[in-house]
């Protein structure tokens, strides 16, 4: 599914995203700067949080509060291979049954579930202020 959107969407984008979604696994790709963390900020206020959201790109992984539980954020962007997201646990993360929004995916593929939402964030060359947003459901055996 595709859709077109601005800032001023981002409620109607993040509900739909978790409307969508059939895991709750969400990689997001795009790059940076192109707003992955600002969707993931809306995506967590939809779902009850009033914890702050922000990139955890030095400690690698945020932990915030929901009524139902808890939220991991990852951000992979400084690691330099997999095994470095093994040295933080993540597998232990990844099947626990809370959320998991992953920025980055794309440094630690080999280790992503067999279902997950893939949240892909491009530009519109026409536009400053649109983004082309690409939402996925991938399973695989």
């Amino acid at each position: 599914m595709q859709e077109q959107y601005n800032l001023d969407e981002l409620p109607k984008i993040a509900k739909m995203i978790l409307e969508k979604a059939n895991s709750k696994v969400f990689a997001f790709y795009g790059r940076m700067g192109i707003g992955k963390t600002t969707l993931l900020r809306e995506i967590v206020k939809q779902l009850g949080t009033t914890d702050n959201v922000s990139s955890p790109t030095f400690s690698l992984v945020n932990e915030y509060q929901y009524p139902n539980g808890l939220i991991y954020h990852f951000d992979f962007y400084r690691i330099d291979n997999e095994e470095e997201a093994y040295d933080i646990g993540f597998e232990e993360y990844l099947y626990s049954p809370n959320y998991v929004f992953i920025e980055w995916p794309e440094k630690i593929e080999n280790l992503l579930p067999n279902t997950y939402t893939k949240i892909e964030i491009t530009e519109i060359p026409t536009s400053i202020t649109k983004r082309n947003i690409t939402i996925e459901n991938i399973i695989t055996n």
